[in-house]
């Protein structure tokens, strides 16, 4: 196993969309090793293939419940509530913004052994399967988050930082439609 580079913004490959696997093979065993390694040694909760330079729809995640899902094809199939909290992205180092998410997802995928899997999760699970997913469509968290400044990231650090109050403040809310 080895540690993988992680793309940066800035990178085209993270605006791509990524190409089914078709099959698993010896090699996609191996990126999910190499990913999940990766993803421990960043301190992260997830990371798709894009990020690591890999156009190809697998994700790897691993919230608080130390379990390990490595999602191949994954597909959201039931999304259901609504929750807002602070996102950051190992792709966009240093960056931190206040995200509109489903509380809970069902996500439909393929596992290493190559069963159809699916998986209920809610809050950080929900919020990491959501951010992965978008990777493997070319969308950061970015594109649709109210970023932080270095007050508040300073805030966040402390454990003070809220994120409605956030939303609070800007003019109008961008997430009501």
């Amino acid at each position: 196993m080895a540690i993988l580079n992680i793309v940066k913004i800035g990178d085209p490959v993270l605006r791509k969309t990524s190409r089914p696997i078709d099959k698993i093979t010896d090699r996609i065993r191996l990126l999910a090793a190499d990913m999940i390694e990766t993803m421990h040694e960043a301190d992260g909760a997830g990371l798709a293939a894009p990020q690591v330079g890999v156009l190809r729809r697998m994700v790897v995640i691993e919230t608080e419940d130390e379990i390990t899902y490595v999602m191949i094809n994954p597909e959201i199939i039931e999304r259901c509530g609504r929750q807002r909290n602070v996102e950051g992205c190992l792709s966009v180092p240093g960056e931190w913004g206040v995200t509109d998410r489903p509380e809970t997802v069902t996500v439909k995928y393929t596992d290493l052994d190559g069963k159809e899997q699916t998986l209920s999760g809610s809050e950080l699970l929900a919020r990491a399967i959501c951010h992965e997913l978008d990777h493997l469509d070319g969308k950061l968290f970015i594109d649709g988050a109210l970023m932080l400044d270095e007050n508040e990231i300073s805030q966040l650090r402390r454990g003070e930082f809220d994120a409605q109050a956030k939303v609070d403040a800007t003019e109008g809310d961008k997430y009501e439609q």
